[in-house]
């Protein structure tokens, strides 16, 4: 069975058809009240370290990289157990990722989606 797991940016209206709403960004979203989110959870353990973040930047030219190495991130035991919970509400629920990220195909949701669907795993 496939997963149904979307990701999108926390700022865009939420619906029904979300499933378990998730934000994976490490800070909260600025503008953002907390009752505005309609989040079931806020799992900043799955987030990119703040070291990647700020290398990162969110510049697209070093997307490749940036994903290389948070997929090595998400290998860490922290990460992992996170990632571990992550798949277990996919397995029960429709899931989608939340960010703040203004390109959210260069994001860590869309990372996170890939591998946790298992698409990305074999470029791990």
């Amino acid at each position: 069975m496939t997963k149904d797991i979307t990701y999108r940016r926390i700022y865009e209206e939420s619906s029904p058809k979300d499933g378990r709403r998730v934000l994976v960004d490490r800070v909260w979203p600025r503008g953002m009240r907390k009752e505005d989110a309609h989040l079931d959870e806020w799992l900043r353990d799955v987030a990119p370290s703040t070291e990647l973040r700020r290398w990162y930047g969110h510049e697209p030219s070093r997307f490749v990289e940036f994903r290389r190495r948070y997929l090595t991130e998400l290998r860490e035991p922290v990460r992992r157990q996170a990632v571990d919970h992550l798949r277990d509400v996919a397995n029960h629920d429709k899931l989608t990722l939340l960010t703040a990220t203004h390109d959210v195909d260069h994001s860590q949701a869309a990372v996170l989606a890939e591998w946790l669907t298992g698409a990305g795993r074999s470029k791990a």
